[in-house]
């Protein structure tokens, strides 16, 4: 068992501490499936959401939590190394774990984009990655501990960690504004 404690492992821990039976994955999840969906980064109505999920206002500790997620999402989403980081159990952990957490996080980013979204019609595209978000939530048991099954977490990996930036690009893209008309 690793000595360092992973980012999930403390976050879980502390979630954990304060009462709230939920995962750090799905809470992650939730934030970046909202953020993608066009919510913004208004801190209030991400912790109303937040509370929803964990059952009830947030301590002091896990709310400072909250909002350190947040400005992380804000900053990968937004920033110029357009990257996003999952907040999974580290490789270290068994690969049940990992898959049930990566379960857990499609459910959190499905449930955060339907909660957010727009009645604006999505792309193909878009539609396909919410449809392949919906079938790896239900992947949780299939993954098996081999060679195989870790080639298939890693694909898997890799996929969700570009899947939120599509949508992001497209539901959530600041909307341009309106060009004045020229007096001539």
């Amino acid at each position: 068992m690793p000595t360092s404690s992973s980012p999930y492992t403390a976050f879980a821990t502390l979630l954990a501490s304060s009462g709230h039976p939920v995962s750090p994955a799905e809470l992650h999840g939730l934030l970046l499936g909202r953020s993608c969906a066009g919510a913004g980064f208004d801190l209030d109505a991400w912790l109303v959401d937040a509370a929803e999920l964990l059952g009830g206002a947030p301590q002091d500790n896990v709310r400072q939590a909250l909002i350190g997620l947040q400005e992380m999402v804000k900053g990968e989403l937004c920033g110029d190394d357009v990257t996003v980081v999952l907040l999974l159990p580290s490789d270290e952990a068994p690969l049940a774990e990992r898959a049930a957490a990566i379960g857990q996080w499609c459910q959190g980013f499905l449930g955060g984009f339907g909660l957010t979204a727009r009645d604006s019609a999505l792309s193909a595209e878009a539609m396909e990655v919410l449809q392949d978000l919906s079938a790896i939530a239900q992947v949780q048991n299939a993954l098996e501990e081999s060679e195989d099954g870790e080639n298939d977490y890693m694909e898997v990996m890799e996929y969700l960690r570009v899947a939120p930036l599509l949508l992001f690009s497209e539901c959530a893209k600041p909307v341009a504004a309106a060009a004045k008309p020229s007096l001539h």
